[in-house]
């Protein structure tokens, strides 16, 4: 089975692996299900002081990562593996869902661009075609952390870095709904009872209430999941 590779470019690489060189990302790290390989950006400035960026065009506050370093990083990175997607990490980029990670997770990796500053100049992201993608309506400092993101979102997908298969199929997104509530010993917690059908031993009836809970909690949080998940068709149930 080939592994599956990440290959990120960014300014920080001391970064990496961070947070998914950690308990089941780590270890399937360490047994080479998947690989990381990261590049500093920097390493291709022409200066003595490796700067890596310049004033915008036009005027305007921050700075903005210069074409040419980029393309330099970029060059690199492709050519060691040129069938990777390469994907920038950005606020206006697609919002990552479930189903692009599953993509992603199936094909052979990812390559990753992080900006920094302002961002990136777009001659070089329209030269690479690159996709953006966001992890959120919000800004971070710069493209690292949703790198770890998307990662770690695909990773775990993977055969063999989960344990059960089944816990991964049953969890938020993946039928369309938001995940049931979870309980575990003590039954009796606090005055708090776990629900009587999760004790009953009757799995038909505890799917059915699961997929009640799922429903509700969708419809309540998440309007815009609802209406997709009505819309799918007859064969889902649908509340009144």
């Amino acid at each position: 089975m080939p592994v599956w590779q990440a290959k990120v470019a960014t300014l920080f690489p001391e970064m990496f692996p961070g947070a998914i060189g950690q308990a089941l990302a780590g270890r399937a790290l360490e047994n080479g299900i998947w690989s990381l390989d990261v590049k500093d950006i920097r390493d291709h400035a022409t200066d003595r002081h490796r700067t890596v960026d310049d004033n915008p065009f036009g005027g305007g506050a921050g700075m903005v990562m210069r074409p040419d370093i980029v393309d330099a990083a970029l060059r690199e990175l492709r050519a060691s593996a040129p069938e990777l997607p390469l994907i920038y990490l950005s606020p206006r980029g697609k919002m990552l869902n479930q189903k692009r990670c599953r993509e992603l997770a199936t094909g052979p990796g990812v390559m990753l661009l992080c900006g920094r500053y302002e961002g990136i100049d777009q001659r070089v992201l329209d030269e690479h075609q690159v996709e953006e993608i966001s992890i959120g309506d919000y800004i971070l400092m710069g493209g690292e952390l949703p790198a770890m993101v998307l990662i770690e979102s695909c990773i775990r997908l993977i055969e063999g870095v989960v344990n059960k298969a089944a816990s991964v199929d049953e969890e938020s997104f993946e039928t369309g709904l938001l995940e049931y509530p979870h309980y575990t010993r003590p039954a009796n917690w606090n005055g708090r009872e776990v629900p009587e059908i999760l004790l009953s031993g009757h799995h038909a009836k505890i799917q059915a209430w699961r997929l009640d809970q799922a429903e509700e909690i969708t419809r309540e949080r998440r309007p815009d999941l609802w209406d997709q998940y009505v819309a799918t068709g007859p064969a889902k149930r649908v509340k009144s």
